[in-house]
């Protein structure tokens, strides 16, 4: 399991850290490319990842495993790629890492901080 990896600050988070948008409503799988937003700055702070949103003003905060996730999303990644990643770093059962790594990017989508797109879109 995945430890809480996304805190806001400045702000408020609904139960299970998820705003509810029409971002957090698009369907995040396995095939999905995902990439960092363009409209937020970050950086690394004692291997966290501390996240602002020049949209909203808020910022948010990443443990160790984010800040992981969150480094590779420089880059566009397909999901089922960073989990793979994630599975080799770190002591995880495949099936619980992807259900971890998918909560992750819902959260960080939700909050407008990454895009997302269909693999198969163009």
């Amino acid at each position: 399991m995945l430890p809480s990896v996304v805190r806001v600050h400045r702000g408020v988070i609904t139960q299970g850290g998820i705003v509810a948008t029409a971002v957090a409503n698009r369907a995040i799988t396995n095939s999905t490319m995902v990439v960092a937003a363009k409209d937020q700055v970050s950086s690394d702070l004692a291997g966290e990842a501390i996240i602002l949103s020049l949209q909203t003003s808020m910022y948010y905060g990443l443990n160790q495993v984010g800040a992981r996730i969150w480094a590779m999303l420089r880059t566009p990644q397909r999901v089922q790629d960073i989990r793979d990643a994630i599975v080799l770093q770190y002591d995880v059962e495949e099936d619980r890492c992807e259900r971890d790594v998918l909560g992750v990017l819902r959260q960080l989508a939700a909050h407008g901080l990454i895009e997302a797109t269909d693999a198969n879109d163009p």
